[in-house]
Parts: structure tokens; sequence; C-alpha cells
């Protein structure tokens, strides 16, 4: 049964007559999802710190923006946040709320990340900008009051693929970098060529549909042999062991739904150790509808409880 209150939001757009993302030149549909904040997110937490930063990328300044939560020391445990949207929409104002109660529940900072999208840049230059904008970080952030050692990748949808994406491409440089701690995939694309069975049974009415993804897929990557590039299909990788514990978060009303499972089991087969949790009630993006689903508020205080285990923070002296 899909929950209630995602249902009344299901309705409500429907009565309201907002148009299907898929309908809507990038312009426009960025600027849809900037004006839906208002209705489904609540507020930012309060932070001790928030600062707007740029690491180097091979294109240019990544802008970034660092949360720090009152009552962490410095230096902070810190995740690094790649932001959802199809790889098309979405910045790092569409994402401060979640950012903001992830820093506070998790006792942890959060750097968010605004990597280059499509169309005007394709793939693999939001790949590029997320590795770039994470070993920037991972090599400067003592100078910005971050543990290096304590470090963790996560993102939502699009996000969560850059995540594992990042996760796979830090081992296989083989840097002598401290391993990241955590991988937080939150319905995470894991495979570009879209064929688990979630895609047919949740693939019209749910707020992200097939017609949805195609379009977002159309601006991101203009080949379909790249498809099965593993910088875009994570799931494709041949090698999945030696990864950062994960946990995947999925919903059972979307699309992606088998898309995370099938990564969770593969990392579990590959002896990357694993956790998936599904909200079966939910929708794709619920987690940023704190406003209106009260299922994403306890979604976040999970993702906050495990981000807390595995970034364990040292209390300011009093």
């Amino acid at each position: 049964m899909l929950d209630p209150q995602a249902r009344a939001l299901l309705d409500l757009m429907e009565a309201r007559g907002i148009p299907p993302t898929h309908t809507l030149t990038p312009e426009v549909a960025r600027q849809f999802y900037r004006d839906r904040r208002a209705v489904t997110q609540p507020e930012p937490r309060p932070m001790a710190e928030v600062r707007n930063l740029a690491a180097p990328g091979p294109a240019g300044p990544i802008p970034l923006r660092l949360y720090r939560p009152a009552g962490v020391a410095s230096p902070s445990p810190t995740l690094v946040y790649y932001h959802g949207g199809g790889w098309t929409i979405g910045d790092l104002d569409t994402h401060e709320s979640v950012c903001t109660h992830l820093a506070a529940e998790a006792g942890c900072a959060v750097v968010s990340v605004d990597y280059r999208m499509g169309p005007e840049h394709r793939f693999p230059a939001a790949v590029d900008d997320a590795i770039a904008a994470t070993r920037w970080l991972r090599a400067e952030g003592t100078s910005l009051g971050l543990d290096t050692t304590r470090m963790a990748v996560g993102g939502d949808s699009a996000g969560g693929n850059l995540a594992a994406v990042v996760a796979l491409a830090q081992r296989d440089a083989g840097e002598a970098l401290p391993p990241l701690r955590l991988q937080l995939l939150i319905y995470p694309a894991t495979d570009m060529r879209a064929q688990a069975p979630s895609h047919t049974v949740n693939g019209e009415g749910y707020l992200l549909t097939r017609d949805t993804i195609a379009y977002f897929r159309a601006q991101y990557i203009d080949e379909p042999a790249r498809y099965a590039d593993w910088r875009a299909s994570p799931l494709l990788h041949p090698d999945l062991s030696g990864l950062p514990p994960a946990l995947v978060l999925t919903a059972g009303f979307d699309p992606l739904r088998d898309e995370g499972r099938l990564y969770a089991d593969a990392l579990s087969k590959a002896g990357t150790p694993a956790q998936y949790v599904c909200f079966e009630r939910q929708i794709h993006g619920f987690l940023l509808m704190g406003r209106v689903l009260d299922e994403a508020n306890t979604a976040v205080s999970l993702c906050a409880q495990v981000l807390r285990r595995a970034l364990p923070t040292i209390p300011v002296a009093s």
C-alpha cells in the first residue's frame, strides 16, 4: 500500500496541474524543482557554520557548501554529499535542508558538492567533478577543520550513483589516503540500462516515471553504448570488493527500487559490508519531503544513526 501521505501529495500535484518533468526544458525543470522546496521540505536546521567553498576541478572551480553543526569538535567527521536530480536538476540550495538535518542528527560536518550537469555538461563531467571535489577535500580537509580519517560519501538518486562511483574510483586509484568509512546510497541509480523489474512495475503514477528517467538519461548520456561504463552504471563494475561499508536505502514505489537492492546484494556477494532498507510505502525522492511525509523524517534519522556509528564524534570539551 502506498503511504497515504504520499498518495495525498501525488493527488495534490495532479490537481494543481504540475507538469511532468520530462515535458519541461531543463531550465524550467530546475526552477520547478527549486520552487517545490517550500511545499515539501522542512526548514533547514541551524548550523554553527555554513560556508561556501570551491574545489579545483577539471573544468574550473567546483562550488561546495560546508555545514558544521554546533557541539562537534574540529576537526569534524565529514559526509561528502552529492545531490540528486537526474544529473540535470538540483543544486546546493535544493538539498540544503537534508544536508543540515543529516549534519545535526549525525553530529558531523556535511560538504555538499555542486557538480556539473547535463545537458550543458554531459557524462562523465558529473563523475569527474565528484571525484575531483572529494579528492581535494580528502587532501585539504584538515585546513578546513575536517577530519580526513573520518569521511563518508553519500547522495540521493543521481547523487547516490555518484557516491557509489566515487567510492569505486577512490579504491581503484590506490591513493595513500585513509579509507572512506561509509557509502550512504539513497535510492541510487546503479544501472543505466533501466531494465530491472521495478522500472515496469513502478514506471507510471509515482512521480518518477519511466519517461522522466529516459529524459534525465538523455540529458546526461548522449551515447547509449556508454550505459555499460561502470562510471555510469556502478552495478556493472567487475569488482565490488574492498569498498567502504554501505547503507542502501530504497522506496517500494520507486522505479529505481530494484537497482538499489541489486547493488546491495552485489556488494554483499563481493564481501563489502552492506545494509539494505526499503521504505515499502514510499515514492522516489521521499527523503527530502519531511514537511509532508512523516516517513521521510524517519529515514533521515536512520541515515544519521548509521552515519554516527561510522563517523564517531569527539565531543567539544566543556
